[in-house]
């Protein structure tokens, strides 16, 4: 059934299958396998949602809720997210003073360039959102910018979930 999820997991995850549903059958197209995860608060890698069955066409693949109960498990375990330790030694890396701060330059070619990159718009948007203003020198505080990423767009929001 529902492997090892709660009654609330189980209702949240029919609630996010619900969305995706566009046609209303009782199927998700494997395409928004990922996006449906990520409405679940979960940050799965492009390289975990392909290996879930997620696909890069859409009509390829669907998959019906009770199928999607088992993969919602999988990513809820997963370790493969990184915590907000490992990206302060990520950016310990670019610190050339190591006094807690880094190039503005250098965090925007590291989300443009590196790992699953992000688009120029998407990075101007999380920099306004998350980061101090940048000293004379160029340099930003890299820790507060992560606790804000990595606290998510409104952790209020997620209080009851």
């Amino acid at each position: 059934m529902a492997h090892d999820l709660s009654n609330k997991d189980i209702e949240r995850a029919k609630f996010a299958f619900d969305i995706y549903d566009f046609e209303g059958k009782g199927r998700i197209d494997l395409f928004y396998l990922g996006d449906c995860l990520r409405g679940l608060n979960q940050n799965p890698t492009l390289k975990m949602i392909k290996e879930l069955g997620g696909t890069t066409k859409k009509g390829e693949k669907y998959i019906k809720l009770e199928e999607f109960f088992p993969i919602y498990s999988t990513v809820k375990k997963s370790k493969d997210t990184g915590s907000f330790e490992d990206f302060v030694e990520c950016l310990k890396l670019y610190d050339k003073m190591e006094n807690g701060t880094m190039m503005l330059g250098e965090l925007e070619h590291i989300l443009l360039s590196l790992g699953e990159k992000l688009e120029r718009e998407e990075v101007d948007i999380l920099i306004k959102e998350c980061c101090d203003p940048e000293d004379d020198d160029g340099f930003i505080p890299y820790e507060p910018f992560l606790r804000r990423v990595c606290a998510g767009p409104h952790p209020e929001m997620y209080e009851d979930w």
